[in-house]
């Protein structure tokens, strides 16, 4: 049995992994996670109550532990590293200080691994902005760590979730590195041919929504989810004095989770849904054309975190499981806003394992 050995790095609520577990199972291969790095405790929680990581090092600070290259020699050998590094740095919605900031400054932690450990492959995510971040010049940085620092061929591809059967709008960049004995050279990894492949795939493990009413959104929810009348108005208003933005409620296909979602934005940015969403009759053409005032009147509620958590491709028995650990909902939100979305990785992991960039023994 061919055996994926990986490294999880930035690991947040383990989305990379889920999504190596799901495609071993799937492709009769074994999923081995040899450690895991999280500086959220909660969200460690959230990961040690949802994976069995008995026998596997819980690196904690990757900062901290990468400063001491005996910590780095100790890992057992493996194949993949996968890491969601940082995005705030590089976030539209940030300052957008890169890798001067501390938080960009740790994209070095995964250099400093990749350089001892020499694993064949590595997959990054960040924010699709990252290539555009400082006019260019911060990934030329990445570029050139990955490529002369160590010695990798790498490519990368803007995925959105919502192709994967996640009805959620979220692009973001994965970078793909092999190490240069082995495949990829120039090619080109486009995303067309990714989702051309995921459309091929049958029988798989992983969650499919058409829509948010595709076994997402519960009808029935508790009264704290719903808006109160006073925040109404702040929540469905087009922005502000020096923002504007059109609001909507109801989306089919959800916005883009973020982070900070449990502080409630505006429907701009964050999703918000009315009861009338889920009546039989319900006519979204109609329902948009109303003004806000006529729109306020109506039961309006956010998501819930079990939501939250189906639109990154997690189950059920994942939400329970955190819940077991007495993880409040605010951290729930930050963890499903954080969190790389399964389907996605699946998606990329399975192409590059059926066109052969990926080779596992």
């Amino acid at each position: 049995m061919k055996v994926v050995s990986h490294l999880e790095l930035f690991a947040g609520i383990g989305g990379f992994r889920k999504a190596i577990d799901l495609l071993c199972y799937d492709l009769k291969m074994k999923s081995n996670c040899i450690g895991f790095s999280e500086f959220d405790s909660y969200a460690t929680e959230t990961y040690k109550a949802n994976y069995n990581t008995k026998d596997e090092v819980e690196l904690g600070d990757i900062y901290d532990f990468t400063l001491n290259k005996k910590n780095i020699k100790k890992l057992e050998n493996f194949d993949l590293l996968t890491a969601g590094f940082p995005c705030q740095s590089f976030s539209m919605m940030g300052k957008k200080l890169g890798l001067n900031d501390k938080r960009g400054n740790i994209f070095y932690s995964i250099i400093k691994i990749l350089k001892v450990k020499n694993p064949q492959y590595f997959i990054l995510e960040n924010v699709r902005n990252l290539k555009n971040h400082d006019k260019g010049n911060t990934y030329k940085e990445i570029y050139r760590s990955l490529t002369e620092d160590v010695d990798y061929n790498i490519s990368d591809v803007v995925l959105n979730t919502s192709d994967f059967g996640l009805p959620q709008v979220r692009r973001r960049i994965f970078i793909i590195g092999v190490c240069n004995k082995n495949r990829l050279s120039d090619k080109v990894i486009s995303s067309e041919d990714i989702v051309k492949n995921f459309n091929t795939i049958k029988n798989s493990s992983l969650n499919y929504y058409k829509n948010v009413k595709d076994g997402i959104l519960n009808q029935s929810v508790d009264e704290k989810y719903y808006l109160s009348e006073k925040i109404k108005p702040t929540i469905l208003a087009d922005g502000s004095k020096n923002y504007k933005s059109k609001s909507m409620i109801n989306r089919e296909i959800a916005r883009t989770l973020t982070a900070s979602m449990v502080k409630m934005h505006r429907a701009n940015q964050d999703n918000y849904y009315s009861d009338d969403f889920f009546k039989d009759d319900y006519d979204d053409d109609l329902f948009q054309k109303k003004s806000l005032n006529d729109i306020a009147k109506k039961r309006i509620r956010k998501i819930t975190p079990l939501e939250a958590l189906k639109l990154q491709g997690f189950d059920e028995s994942f939400f329970i499981n955190a819940k077991n650990k007495n993880l409040s909902n605010h951290q729930l939100y930050k963890q499903s806003g954080n969190a790389v979305s399964v389907n996605t990785v699946y998606a990329l992991l399975d192409y590059l394992i059926r066109k052969k960039f990926f080779l596992f023994k």
